[in-house]
Formats: C-alpha cells, sequence, structure tokens
C-alpha cells in the first residue's frame, strides 16, 4: 500500500502534540508509523483498570480513538481537520496486566469522511478489541 500521511508525521510529532492530555495521563505511547498505520500502547495498571482489576473498557476507547484521530488527521491535506462523527467498540477479551496495543489503519479515506479499523491485543498478541471511527473532514476556513 502505498504511503498515505499529506502531512509530516512520525512518534515524536505525535507524542509532542499529546502533552498533557488524557491519553498521556493514561500512560498512552505512540510506538510505531507505517506506510498505512499507526500503533500505539496503553499499560494495564492503576490509571487504566477498573474495579474488577481488568483494563477499562473506555480505555481501549480511548486507545483506538487515539490512533484514528491522529491517523484520519495526518492523512488530511494541509489546512484541512478531522474530527470525530462516531465510534464503536467491541470488547473481545480482557486484559488485567502488561499493556495493550492498537493498530489504527484506513477502511476509507474520503474526500469529506474517513473511517478507520482499530485493533487491539494484549502482550500475547490475542485480541482484546475491535473497534471503527468515522471522521468528517473539514475544509480549512476561509
Amino acid at each position: 500500500m502505498p504511503r498515505i500521511w499529506k502531512q509530516p508525521v512520525s512518534i515524536e510529532t505525535l507524542a509532542a502534540i499529546h502533552r498533557d492530555t488524557a491519553p498521556a495521563h493514561l500512560g498512552l505511547e505512540f510506538l510505531e508509523v507505517g506506510d498505512d498505520y499507526i500503533r500505539g500502547r496503553v499499560p494495564v495498571d492503576a490509571r487504566t483498570r477498573q474495579p474488577y482489576g481488568i483494563l477499562h473498557g473506555g480505555v481501549s476507547v480511548v486507545l483506538a480513538e487515539t490512533l484514528g484521530s491522529c491517523g484520519a488527521a495526518y492523512a488530511c491535506p494541509p489546512g484541512y481537520r478531522a474530527v470525530g462523527l462516531d465510534i464503536n467498540a467491541n470488547h473481545l477479551r480482557s486484559a488485567s496486566g502488561g499493556w495493550v496495543t492498537g493498530t489504527a489503519r484506513p477502511l476509507h479515506i474520503g474526500r469529506t469522511t474517513q473511517v478507520w479499523q482499530i485493533e487491539l491485543v494484549d502482550d500475547e498478541g490475542r485480541p482484546t478489541c475491535v473497534s471503527r471511527l468515522t471522521m468528517a473532514v473539514l475544509a480549512p476556513k476561509e
């Protein structure tokens, strides 16, 4: 697949724009930017567990939305913005420790919308969650 990025993007850029944000407070780390994907992870620890001792489903959604939104933003031409319209998540397996890693890839990059699929796995590579994110692409303000 050809490189989809319309703007320069790197792990360092993504980490810098997320300083002092909810994903940063949850320990989200960006791991890799490929030609058509962004990968990151969150720890399963006291910041991210729910009372049953497993990763909070909302944290899975934060990871998915962060990765997909970043992908959408950097797949837009300069001056354009991508904003969320809809996200869903199917929680498949719990995680009680280690890390959950997500990979966001586009299913559709259009002129006015983008759709991203984000797959989350535990440290053993077992699926924990699959999410789909729909983004609106907004043209520059005149």
